[in-house]
């Protein structure tokens, strides 16, 4: 089972990775880190049949990956645009996109009381209409500068544990998608 981790923040110390290395520590199973959204370009329909390698590259990553974690800073309180873009590129075609019936768990934090709960909603919406499988429940991080350690993992026991149980239940939905499969 491979699940991939991308975050929405660019942020060489972002919380938003952060949360995901602390889910790598918590999993049951490998979870992998894709940190190549700085590179994807705009998305652009002329561009699909000769996509940039950043691109075929995302691609490659969500097609080798039975399930996904995603964290997602909120600007503007929404999703930041080079994440929906790199969503963009991925949902063609939407028929066979390489997310489609795969299952997608969102968490995102932020500096701000509430935890990127509007760009948890968002993220969710967008994911659902390309076509994954998308798990209600989310993990906002609010007050993030007094969330994390020194080595920026999550060190608030009770955030930890409602990580832990987010991972788990993404890796039995993911276990539950396989075994219908096979």
């Amino acid at each position: 089972m491979r699940i991939l981790g991308i975050s929405g923040s660019l942020r060489r110390d972002s919380y938003n990775t952060g949360l995901l290395r602390s889910a790598v520590q918590l999993a049951p199973v490998d979870v992998e880190l894709w940190d190549g959204l700085k590179a994807v370009p705009p998305y652009d329909a002329d561009d699909e049949a000769d996509p940039a390698p950043a691109v075929v590259e995302l691609r490659s990553a969500l097609a080798g990956a039975d399930g996904f974690l995603l964290a997602t800073p909120e600007y503007n309180h929404s999703v930041p645009g080079h994440l929906k873009n790199a969503l963009d590129w991925a949902s063609r075609p939407l028929a066979t996109n390489p997310i489609r019936n795969k299952p997608a768990a969102v968490v995102g934090a932020s500096t701000g009381a509430f935890g990127a709960v509007w760009a948890q909603a968002e993220l969710r919406k967008v994911l659902s209409a390309i076509g994954a499988r998308v798990l209600e429940e989310d993990l906002p991080v609010g007050l993030a500068a007094t969330r994390f350690d020194e080595d920026g993992l999550l060190a608030d026991d009770e955030l930890r544990e409602r990580l832990r149980a987010l991972v788990d239940h993404l890796v039995a939905s993911v276990d539950d998608r396989l075994a219908t499969a096979a």
